[in-house]
């Protein structure tokens, strides 16, 4: 099945560089659709990564010598938002990351990459060996760093749900209207203080476990004050959670470098040429 990238530059709808439509290896539906709280109003937002061409990889394999002359454009990520097409009647955001950028992200425990890992099977859109490979390993990315970067997060989403001058006209502009501040804001530091939680505690994760109490915040059911009492709570007990967690300290950095080159050595063959190239430029 063509990638929803591939699609979408086939009509003409985004402008990626020229190799991207046909080498994106993984793409899932991100949002609210995964955690299980969309309306017929969502925007469909489509996460992935994408293997890039092997100079970009690698780059002395296009002559480079690292800080000597002209160096290799690099290539870290592509998005593009807002992308309206009327055959699907869909409205979609798109961020398709190199499979370096992605797994690196992921090993930092970055929220949305972590996410875009753990997605319901329904939510995936395409996927390759290449996919399926970082997919099936998704577990390999959790250690007990995730507390800390999704408590952060969720820092920055409590901050914004008391911010009270919105752009007028825009969706968050409604919410602050209709419930007196922006309930989706209050929704995510939610998500991400419970999934953090399952992470310390089951070492696994599922988006849409709390998905009545997200659909709950996002109706008005909970206000601001209450989601911030039950923000300040948890934060108290996910502590002590956190230093009883069983969970790894710090990524496996060596065995997540091995399943990216297994990744590479699966899309493009043996990389004993590039190694070999590497070798003989540092000598010479």
């Amino acid at each position: 099945m063509a990638s929803t990238v591939s699609r979408l530059h086939k009509l003409g709808l985004i402008s990626p560089p020229s190799w991207l439509p046909d080498n994106v290896q993984y793409e899932c539906m991100m949002g609210s659709v995964a955690y299980g709280v969309s309306t017929d109003y969502s925007d469909v937002d489509v996460y992935g990564f994408c293997m890039p061409k092997k100079e970009l990889l690698f780059p002395h394999l296009a002559g480079e010598i690292q800080g000597f002359g002209r160096q290799v454009k690099r290539f870290d990520q592509f998005q593009q938002h807002h992308i309206k097409d009327s055959g699907s009647q869909k409205e979609y955001d798109l961020s398709i990351y190199s499979i370096v950028k992605y797994i690196q992200l992921a090993m930092e425990n970055n929220p949305n990459m972590i996410d875009s890992l753990f997605v319901p099977d329904f939510c995936i859109l395409h996927i390759t060996k290449v996919g399926t490979m970082v997919r099936d390993q998704r577990k390999l990315f959790l250690h007990k760093g995730s507390w800390h970067k999704f408590k952060g997060y969720a820092y920055s989403q409590m901050h914004k749900a008391h911010l009270k001058n919105p752009k007028e006209g825009s969706k968050r502009a409604t919410n602050v209207e209709q419930f007196g501040w922006d309930v989706k804001f209050g929704y995510h530091v939610v998500r991400l203080i419970s999934e953090v939680e399952q992470i310390l505690t089951e070492q696994d994760l599922d988006l849409q476990r709390n998905r009545e109490q997200l659909k709950a915040i996002r109706c008005g059911e909970m206000g601001l004050e209450e989601v911030q009492e039950w923000f300040s709570d948890k934060e108290k007990s996910l502590e002590k959670v956190y230093n009883e967690s069983t969970l790894r300290h710090s990524p496996d950095e060596g065995a997540i470098k091995q399943l990216l080159l297994q990744c590479i050595e699966e899309h493009y063959g043996s990389l004993d040429i590039a190694w070999s190239m590497l070798t003989k430029q540092c000598r010479g």
